[in-house]
């Protein structure tokens, strides 16, 4: 199966330099199309869905592969291998920040920089690191998801979405939640929720732009600050924004940060 057709991938955009953008959990590319126009005359442009998502092939979501997050790591990979010859930006929201940080410290020659949105290498408390949720908060929100994933799609979207004044974006992601494949979904939250990359932190030596909003339901300031802490080359940077997805809810704040970084960093 060819890779195009396996992530859903589509490349626009010229310059000298390659941004790979990756979406979070339960979404798809299209969540980068507020995002994208500020780049794309600068940069070229990788889009792309996780397998299970989106326009991706679900025929190839293989549940031993993607029961951790390296299988997705290995997927960026091929895509780095099959579609990209200049220097790479990966910029990756909620999970795929992490799926991009597994990749980079795999090949870090291939990555000139790379910028997560949202991240969390760990959902769950433990000891002095506040993750955000205990152990019971995710064991009751897996178990919702099981007896009824598209009423826990509907009444998550919106505090997970935030952006009060935004509603219509609240709808979108719920949605996009929906469309996905519930069973895929399940699994996928899964090893989204209970995985633990706090070990991965520490070894990036790619220069990282870590983007946080200032209320984030989901990866709070204290996620950011402790990966800020472990990544020696790394920027944190929190915009005033309520929710999770700041690529859509707050997007020229994202985009001006985003640009202020790789200006830098790219020089």
């Amino acid at each position: 199966m060819s890779t195009t057709l396996r992530n859903n991938v589509h490349v626009f955009g010229d310059g000298p330099v390659t941004i790979l953008f990756a979406h979070g959990f339960g979404c798809d590319q299209t969540m980068w199309r507020l995002l994208t126009p500020s780049f794309q005359s600068q940069f070229r442009i990788i889009a792309f869905d996780l397998v299970g998502s989106g326009g991706s092939d679900t025929g190839a979501y293989d549940r031993a592969k993607y029961g951790s997050l390296h299988g997705y790591a290995d997927d960026v990979l091929e895509i780095v291998d099959e579609f990209c010859t200049t220097p790479i930006v990966f910029i990756g929201h909620s999970v795929s920040a992490t799926i991009g940080l597994l990749a980079s410290n795999r090949a870090p020659e291939r990555f000139a920089a790379q910028v997560m949105v949202g991240p969390s290498p760990c959902y769950i408390n433990d000891g002095d690191y506040i993750g955000g949720f205990t152990r019971d908060d995710i064991d009751d929100l897996l178990l919702t998801m099981d007896g009824n994933y598209l009423g826990w799609s509907s009444n998550m979207a919106p505090a997970i979405m935030g952006a009060p004044a935004q509603p219509e974006l609240s709808v979108e992601l719920a949605n996009s939640f929906c469309r996905n494949d519930p069973d895929i979904a399940k699994h996928f939250a899964k090893v989204t929720f209970l995985s633990d990359h706090r070990g991965d932190v520490p070894k990036s030596v790619t220069p990282t732009l870590i983007l946080q909003c200032s209320d984030d339901l989901i990866a709070p300031r204290a996620v950011g600050e402790f990966m800020h802490r472990q990544m020696a080359n790394s920027v944190l940077q929190v915009i005033d924004n309520v929710g999770h997805c700041p690529h859509l809810s707050a997007p020229d704040a994202s985009s001006e940060a985003i640009q202020r970084f790789l200006s830098r960093t790219l020089a």
